[in-house]
């Protein structure tokens, strides 16, 4: 049995790192795939690496659409695979040869209902690939729950998981968000209880990237803007201790930020700073000891 698999690239400017990324979709000991690449209005060389391996191999169908971000381009992507099973992978990122076919694997092994979703481990990948470096959270059969993804604040790449299609004719990702969107969505699934497995393997390797999604927006951007996707997922008493726990969350951090801004002040290095300044503002030199310390700071930089 050899169901068609579609692999999911979103791209938008990462064209320094997506024949990387596309090579390791070539490689896969698995062959029956295609790669839909979409390319959401990348100003770089995305297109002609795209294109380059369009035409070497027909498995990879290539898409451009105007710039509207990564969730809008995953459910393009979503709108044009006719693969019964989805791998999403983002164009910076690698999947190891073996992910699709163990996968596949241990769908075929399964006796009885047919698991959901197949979850593998994963490792961090260097920028310029040189170093595999531990995975930043422990996975284990018991990770993956509901309430793990809700309170928890859980997530994992979307590269780790190899899901069903079926479980995407009611999931789309929010569109509104410009991050967090993959943890939307695997509350969604969750919210279900599907069936899945978990193979303890590093099958996919997450790249730390400077220039990446995440590294420029940061996850906490939409913090607030996720309280309206989450209002459509989950009870009012779920959304209600989800409430409670992000407001929580950022009451101990402003404390915490004031207890450790208070210590500073405190310090004698803060007092001593305190009292030069005076001392200096007393005497009409306050100006020059600024451009003294600047220079003297770019002198030590």
């Amino acid at each position: 049995m050899s169901p068609l698999v579609s692999i999911i690239i979103p791209c938008y400017n990462q064209g320094e790192y997506l024949n990387e990324t596309l090579k390791s979709v070539y490689l896969q000991t698995y062959e029956n795939w295609e790669c839909v690449i979409v390319n959401d209005g990348s100003t770089d060389n995305t297109e002609e690496i795209a294109k380059s391996w369009e035409a070497k191999d027909s498995r990879f169908k290539y898409y451009l659409k105007k710039n509207s971000g990564v969730s809008s381009t995953r459910n393009f992507a979503i709108s044009k695979a006719v693969g019964k099973y989805l791998q999403f992978l983002d164009s910076d990122d690698l999947l190891e040869i073996r992910k699709i076919e163990l996968s596949i694997n241990e769908i075929n092994k399964a006796s009885g209902e047919k698991p959901e979703i197949i979850i593998t481990n994963f490792k961090m990948i260097s920028s310029d690939s040189k170093q595999i470096l531990p995975a930043f959270c422990e996975l284990n059969e018991k990770s993956f729950t509901f309430d793990n993804f809700l309170f928890n604040l859980f997530s994992i790449q979307l590269q780790c998981g190899f899901f069903d299609i079926k479980l995407f004719e009611d999931i789309r990702f929010p569109e509104n968000l410009s991050a967090q969107e993959d943890w939307i969505v695997w509350i969604k699934i969750f919210k279900s209880s599907p069936k899945y497995i978990f193979i303890d393997l590093p099958l996919a390797f997450y790249r730390i990237n400077p220039s990446g999604r995440m590294n420029t927006i940061g996850a906490d951007d939409n913090q607030i803007k996720v309280l309206d996707s989450l209002k459509e997922i989950v009870t009012y008493e779920e959304y209600h201790k989800y409430s409670v726990g992000l407001v929580t969350r950022y009451y101990n951090s402003s404390k915490l930020f004031k207890t450790k801004f208070n210590s500073i002040k405190r310090s004698n290095a803060y007092q001593t700073g305190l009292m030069t300044k005076k001392a200096l503002k007393k005497i009409y030199m306050l100006k020059l000891g600024k451009k003294f310390f600047k220079y003297l700071l770019k002198f030590k930089a």
